[in-house]
């Protein structure tokens, strides 16, 4: 295909994730897209109440159970012309370290905000991680069906917490607990909203001049324009550029469970979100999307079909075409890679692609050389940063509960390891039979003894060890630090030598009477 031809593809996309604290609606908003781009005839809410079934994103066993996202999927449908890949992040506190991978894969991000709670804790750290990436971010109020705060008060939150400058595209007509609808603050209309049966399918939506509003909301409508024209007044209008540069966000109020504002999202990231553009190389030169193929793999993940042991690379095509069954270059082996099965995964379901462009994202199967952080390429070669790994805070010694299932044990953790579940760590001491796992967050080794249990039938007992702090060090400084009460040296899969400190004051102390060891703080990009 032509550079144009790919250009004109590149052009028509959109790649985004929707980042949130647990319970903020994400998977629900996940399915009101689909809904919406008629990808899915019926909704139905994650937490499967009232015999509503478990959303068509999340598919591992503890996700139905839980109503949360452990893993990551990559969803793609087509809106109008366009071309939507939205790449579900883990919602659970607990992955943002995975979250953090699939944030290396897109080119923006919906912040997902509940209308009652305002901003919470682990939208706060996804929200750091989009500013250090440069992601521009559009704000979703949602839940707003529900009683919550006031729009102005939520907007002022946003702008004094994280110095982000709200630029609401859409104002609700009605309190939070009385969504009539929304004022479109660019055209001066009114979208009014109809509820259907448990917010199941799209709600039909009625388009009203300001003298109708008026007359049909009264003095909700004129709440809503005083309100509207206080924010013009103090500059909160949108500035495409001003959102390129991450200093304001557009801002929409929606309910994801009623399909009121999702329709406004949709038309909201394809008017402004940006298409897939080029992306540094490790010697700073510049893969244009024109260029020849390229990828980055941002997500391993074995297990989605129970019936095939089979092990799944997310890639993230940065330039050219790909076409399926190309053999391209692993650029961390210098080996050929073919590319027989990929596939796109949207939950459960998959497809198989036969051709794909830059922001698409393709799952290759059976990818087991390939690590997060990979680079793929056709001539010329080309190798991309890699994806840095967050600090871990919990620690645990993790064994089998039974001598004799031993093989099935470390078969399966170097799969769990390969795929960045959990950070594995190894030192003489312990020996490879009682591995210490690292983790963001405690849930990430439930997530381990799950699968260990489900996909290699081995039954595991975790043990948390007393260290809060994770240093990387080096082979001169680990025999001295080995001697530190409080102290262990191990050696991370990836060679990094890690030393795991007790606590920061035991840590402040070492720092002072050795200031000659090597203790570096790990990138923790979200802290």
């Amino acid at each position: 295909m032509s550079s144009e031809a790919i250009a004109r593809e590149v052009a028509r996309r959109r790649t985004f994730a929707i980042i949130s604290h647990p319970d903020a609606g994400k998977s629900t908003m996940t399915e009101a897209l689909a809904l919406h781009a008629r990808v899915i005839g019926e909704a139905g809410a994650i937490h499967g109440k009232a015999g509503r079934k478990s959303t068509v994103s999340d598919w591992m066993e503890m996700e139905k159970a839980r109503g949360i996202s452990v893993s990551s999927t990559a969803l793609q449908f087509t809106y109008g012309d366009a071309v939507i890949n939205l790449v579900d992040t883990p919602g659970h506190a607990d992955f943002s370290e995975d979250t953090y991978r699939v944030l290396t894969a897109v080119d923006a991000a919906v912040m997902l905000i509940d209308a009652a709670k305002g901003l919470e804790p682990q939208t706060l750290k996804l929200f750091q991680v989009c500013r250090h990436r440069g992601i521009p971010v559009i704000t979703v109020i949602n839940k707003w069906d529900r009683p919550g705060r006031t729009p102005l008060e939520l907007i002022d939150e946003i702008a004094e917490r994280i110095g982000l400058t709200p630029t609401p595209l859409f104002f609700p007509v009605g309190i939070a607990g009385d969504f009539r609808g929304l004022l479109d603050r660019r055209e001066g209309s009114y979208v009014r909203f109809t509820r259907t049966a448990g917010g199941a399918t799209i709600a039909p939506e009625e388009l009203m001049s300001a003298d109708a509003a008026q007359d049909r909301e009264g003095d909700e409508w004129t709440a809503a324009v005083e309100e509207s024209e206080l924010l013009t007044e103090m500059g909160q209008d949108h500035d495409q550029e001003l959102f390129l540069a991450g200093e304001t966000s557009p801002m929409i109020f929606a309910s994801a469970m009623l399909n009121f504002g999702v329709r406004q999202l949709l038309d909201t990231l394809v008017e402004l979100a940006p298409p897939p553009a080029g992306r540094e190389s490790v010697d700073h030169v510049t893969r244009e999307v024109t260029d020849p193929f390229s990828a980055v793999v941002f997500k391993v993940q074995a297990g989605m079909d129970a019936s095939h042991r089979d092990r799944l690379a997310f890639m993230r095509i940065v330039s050219g075409e790909f076409e399926r069954g190309m053999v391209v270059t692993h650029a961390q082996t210098g080996k050929p890679f073919a590319t027989k099965y990929a596939q796109a995964v949207f939950g459960r379901d998959r497809a198989t692609v036969d051709t794909a462009y830059p922001g698409d994202v393709v799952g290759l199967v059976n990818a087991m050389t390939l690590a997060p952080g990979d680079t793929l390429y056709t001539d010329p070669s080309v190798e991309y940063p890699p994806i840095p790994s967050f600090a871990p805070e919990h620690f645990a010694v993790l064994r089998a509960d039974s001598a004799g299932k031993y093989k099935q044990f470390r078969k399966g953790m170097d799969q769990l390891d390969s795929e960045g579940v959990v950070q594995v760590l190894r030192n003489d001491l312990r020996g490879d039979a009682s591995p210490v796992l690292a983790a963001v967050g405690p849930m990430q080794f439930e997530v381990v003894t799950a699968r260990l249990k489900a996909e290699f039938g081995v039954d595991t007992s975790v043990e948390f060890l007393g260290f809060s702090l994770a240093r990387r060090t080096d082979e001169d400084s680990a025999s001295e630090l080995d001697r530190q009460r409080g102290v262990e040296v191990f050696t991370r899969s990836d060679g990094v030598r890690l030393a795991l400190v007790s606590d920061k004051w035991r840590l402040q102390y070492i720092e002072k009477e050795h200031p000659d060891l090597t203790l570096e703080p790990l990138v923790a990009t979200a802290d």
